[in-house]
C-alpha cells in the first residue's frame, strides 16, 4: 500500500471537515459576486483538474474566487452540500442520481474524466473474468457507486457472474487492496489509479479487465451543482466550467509537467521493483494515463452510460424508483461556457 498517498487522503478527509467548520462563521456572509465560489472534490487522481484549475491560476483568469477543498470521499461531500456548505463538487456520477433519490436536487454540469477502474490480479491462473469463479475480489463499500459499476457492469454483464453467488466481494479501503493482494487475502482487486499503476510497474499484478477498453471513454467524475447554485450563480458556474475546461487542455497539452505536478500533489512514492530498481512517481502518473484520460464534454454516449448505472442500480436495489439521466444532467451551463 502507498501509505503517504493513504496518510494524504485521511489528512484531506479530516482536514476538509475541520475546514468547514469555518467557512461561513456568524455575521461573516458576504453576497454577489465577492463570495468565493466553493468547491469539494475527491481526493482521487482522476479530479485533477480540480486542482490543476487552482494551482494554474485558471479560476483567477475567470475572474473567479474559489475556495478549493479536497475530501476524503463522496459521503463527506454529500453531507457538506446538504448542509449547504458547498457550492459545487467534483464527484462520482453514480452519487449525483444516488443523492437525487433521496432529496438532494443536483444537476450534472460537465465530466471531469473518462476511465480509471481496471480489475487486476497477481496469479497468473487468473486470465480471464470468468476465472474468478469461487475466488475472492476486493471492492469497495457495497452499494457505492464503484460497487454499482463492480456488480452489475463487471461481473454480470461482461464476466456473466453472479455477485453474491459466483464469488465474494471482500468490501475493503482502496488503499489496502494491494497489500490484500500481495498477502493473499483476495484473489483479485476491483481498483482504480494510481493503485492499478503501482502494481503493474511492481510486477506484482497484471490487468485483467480494463474498463476503459471495454467501455471506451465511460465517464466518471463529474462536475455537478445544487439548483440553489444554478439559480443563485449562474455566471459563476459558467466562469468555473472555462476554469474547468482549461485545466484540462493543460493536462493534454503539458504531459510532463502534468504528471510531474500529479505526482507530487498526490504524494505518489517511488515503484519499487523485485530487482532493487525504482520507477519515478511521475512514471507512475504516466503510467496511469493508459486507463485514464480527462475532458469536460458531456456526450451522448455519457448520457446512455448513466443511464445503464441507474438502471443497475435500480436492479441491485441501491435506488427505490426508475430515474432518467436527462432528469439529472444539464448541458446548457457547458454551453454558455462555448464548450
Amino acid at each position: 500500500m502507498n501509505r503517504i498517498f493513504a496518510a494524504a487522503l485521511s489528512a484531506a478527509l479530516y482536514g476538509s471537515i475541520a475546514l468547514l467548520a469555518g467557512i461561513a462563521p456568524a455575521g461573516a456572509a458576504t453576497t454577489g459576486d465577492s463570495r468565493p465560489l466553493r468547491v469539494g472534490w475527491v481526493f482521487a487522481m482522476a479530479n485533477a483538474p480540480a486542482l490543476v484549475a487552482d494551482r494554474k491560476g485558471f479560476y483567477a483568469e475567470e475572474g473567479l474566487t474559489v475556495e478549493a477543498k479536497p475530501f476524503g470521499d463522496g459521503p463527506v461531500i454529500q453531507q457538506a452540500l446538504a448542509a449547504g456548505e458547498l457550492d459545487v463538487a467534483y464527484i462520482g456520477a453514480p452519487p449525483v442520481y444516488q443523492w437525487a433519490a433521496r432529496g438532494l436536487d443536483s444537476r450534472i454540469l460537465a465530466k471531469v474524466n473518462y476511465g480509471q477502474a481496471a480489475v487486476i490480479a497477481n496469479n497468473p491462473a487468473i486470465a480471464k473474468l470468468s476465472d474468478l469463479r469461487g475466488r475472492k475480489i476486493a471492492g469497495v463499500a457495497r452499494g457505492s457507486g464503484m460497487d454499482v459499476l463492480l456488480r452489475g457492469v463487471v461481473l454480470k454483464e461482461a464476466a456473466g457472474l453472479d455477485p453474491d453467488r459466483d464469488l465474494s466481494v471482500i468490501s475493503m479501503p482502496v488503499g489496502n487492496m494491494n497489500a490484500a493482494l500481495d498477502s493473499g487475502t483476495v484473489d483479485a482487486a476491483f481498483t482504480w489509479e494510481p493503485f492499478i499503476s503501482q502494481q503493474v510497474l511492481r510486477g506484482s499484478a497484471h490487468v485483467l479487465f480494463d474498463v476503459n477498453q471495454a467501455l471506451p471513454g465511460y465517464p466518471w467524475y463529474v462536475v455537478m451543482a445544487p439548483k440553489k447554485t444554478l439559480a443563485d450563480r449562474p455566471d459563476d458556474v459558467v466562469k468555473l466550467l472555462r476554469a474547468h475546461a482549461k485545466a484540462i487542455s493543460w493536462l493534454s497539452d503539458h504531459p510532463a509537467e502534468g504528471d510531474a505536478l500529479i505526482a507530487e500533489a498526490f504524494k505518489l512514492e517511488p515503484v519499487k521493483r523485485a530487482d532493487g530498481s525504482e520507477i519515478a512517481p511521475a512514471a507512475v502518473a504516466a503510467e496511469a494515463r493508459k486507463r485514464l484520460g480527462w475532458s469536460d464534454r458531456l456526450e451522448e454516449s455519457d448520457l446512455a452510460f448513466i443511464q445503464r448505472l441507474m438502471d443497475t442500480s435500480l436492479a441491485l436495489g441501491f435506488i427505490p424508483a426508475p430515474m432518467k439521466a436527462a432528469d439529472i444532467v444539464d448541458g446548457s451551463y457547458l454551453r454558455r461556457a462555448g464548450r
